[in-house]
């Protein structure tokens, strides 16, 4: 793979498995692994209290920073569901080699129960299924390409998304 696809950046709804297969796809490409949202938990604390005590639009201020940092890196990033709602991340990722991440409803009932995530009050599937509609369209047209993480092993969707990245250099 060339620096010409770094950054690589995954987005897509939240339990869609971006960190853990961000991690894979890193170590695999021998490139750091950047997750902003894990960036704004180390310098802020975390997320559900900042939403809390501050909010969310003060929270996307701090996710907006880290996105912007980290998307300057030859790095594999994992962004949060919601920043690609920022105009000015959807225009940093043209730089970036972007892949989406989908999983369906079904499946995310099983990783997000008795979730504590800060936009998920009240039946946590159905809030995320409705997040996930209202953000959809936006994530399919930021994305090179998009990859279901609803069954098939995590290692395995690492290992496409691999092969996919060299091909493509």
């Amino acid at each position: 793979m060339t620096s010409r696809s770094l950054p690589v950046a995954l987005i897509g709804p939240m339990a869609s498995g971006k960190s853990r297969i961000g991690r894979r796809v890193a170590a695999a490409l021998d490139v750091p692994f950047i997750d902003t949202d894990s960036v704004v938990v180390a310098e802020h604390g975390p997320i559900s209290g900042i939403f809390e005590r501050e909010g969310e639009d003060f929270f996307r201020v701090l996710e907006r920073a880290a996105v912007a940092e980290a998307l300057e890196q030859a790095a594999v990033v994992s962004l949060g569901g919601g920043a690609v709602l920022d105009p000015r991340t959807q225009e940093d990722l043209r730089d970036a080699t972007v892949i989406r991440l989908t999983i369906s409803e079904e499946s995310v009932a099983k990783r997000i129960g008795g979730s504590k995530r800060p936009l998920l009050h009240g039946d946590a599937v159905e809030a995320w299924a409705r997040i996930n509609t209202e953000r959809g369209p936006l994530y399919e047209r930021l994305a090179h390409v998009s990859f279901d993480t609803s069954t098939r092993p995590i290692s395995e969707i690492a290992a496409d998304i691999v092969l996919w990245l060299e091909e493509r250099s």
